[in-house]
């Protein structure tokens, strides 16, 4: 990538690393998946412009298609697999293309994912057995797939940076109200990402768990704004119940995290960044909380 674009992709991204000119990622390949928006679409621009290739990866490869729009635009390299990371074969099909185009895996972010909400005396078996398999069955299909390109003995393979971030919530360090399918699921994310650590380790591999808290998404806006996802026919509505409308005029106040807001989709992009990029070289089987204070 000339300088010219990873100027211009840096400027898309907000970031720019002086301490690797050509970006913490260049020439890397990154897998992100649920990438067509929030999180995942903040952390493909954002390892796009840290010069890697991206494949990104969404339920709605309509709207995946203009974030890779967006990267080449801006001077930078990415392709479009869409689908349903929870289909038969998807982990399969993603992990082939992906070596079909670029020829290499160094990166995997398994980002899908959604919540299902239900108190636990209410929730079904359906309902319950859906979390696990968009967050704990869907990753470990598509790091299963990957073994073969990431375990690699090959010394020039294996002196390069290679990761695995799961994506994870506060949810499944202290539970939460209405989500012990969710909460249950994410707590699962943890021993998943410290297994690989342990069992891949010594390939070179290093695989991180970041738990978010309040990160503004579709996930933490207002449900009655309506937002839905459609998952085997069946829209799922996302978001949290507003409750009462403030009465007053005064700023939204955030008592319960030390820095007050929430985070941004970019600020937990670079959390991610952070973990996959070599500035986390000897960092593996560790959970980082992406929180703003949040727990403490």
């Amino acid at each position: 990538m000339s300088s010219s674009a990873q100027n211009r992709l840096a400027a898309v991204s907000g970031q720019l690393s002086a301490s690797s000119p050509k970006g913490l990622l260049a020439g890397d390949v990154a897998i992100i998946t649920g990438a067509a928006q929030g999180i995942g679409r903040a952390c493909a621009l954002l390892f796009a412009a840290e010069g890697a290739k991206v494949v990104v990866s969404d339920l709605d490869p309509t709207k995946a298609q203009k974030v890779v729009d967006e990267i080449k635009a801006a001077g930078g390299e990415a392709f479009v697999v869409g689908g349903d990371v929870t289909a038969p074969g998807f982990a399969k099909n993603l992990i082939e293309q992906t070596v079909k185009k670029y020829g290499s895996i160094e990166h995997i972010v398994n980002n899908a994912g959604f919540t299902s909400d239900k108190m636990l005396h209410t929730m079904t078996d359906d309902t319950y057995e859906l979390m696990f398999k968009v967050h704990n069955l869907a990753p470990f299909q598509i790091i299963r797939e990957a073994a073969p390109y990431l375990r690699s003995k090959d010394p020039k393979r294996a002196a390069r940076n290679r990761s695995i971030v799961n994506i994870s919530s506060v949810a499944g360090i202290h539970g939460n109200v209405g989500q012990a399918n969710y909460a249950t699921a994410k707590a699962g994310v943890t021993g998943l990402t410290k297994t690989i650590a342990k069992e891949w380790g010594p390939f070179g591999v290093r695989c991180n768990t970041v738990a978010f808290g309040h990160i503004l998404t579709r996930l933490t806006q207002a449900k009655e704004l309506g937002e839905t996802i459609e998952v085997n026919g069946k829209k799922i509505p996302l978001g949290i119940p507003s409750g009462p409308k403030k009465q007053d005029d005064k700023p939204e106040s955030y008592p319960h995290i030390p820095l007050n807001r929430p985070g941004t989709a970019e600020e937990a992009a670079k959390a991610c960044l952070l973990l996959v990029s070599p500035l986390s070289a000897y960092i593996t089987g560790h959970t980082l909380e992406c929180t703003g204070g949040m727990g403490i």
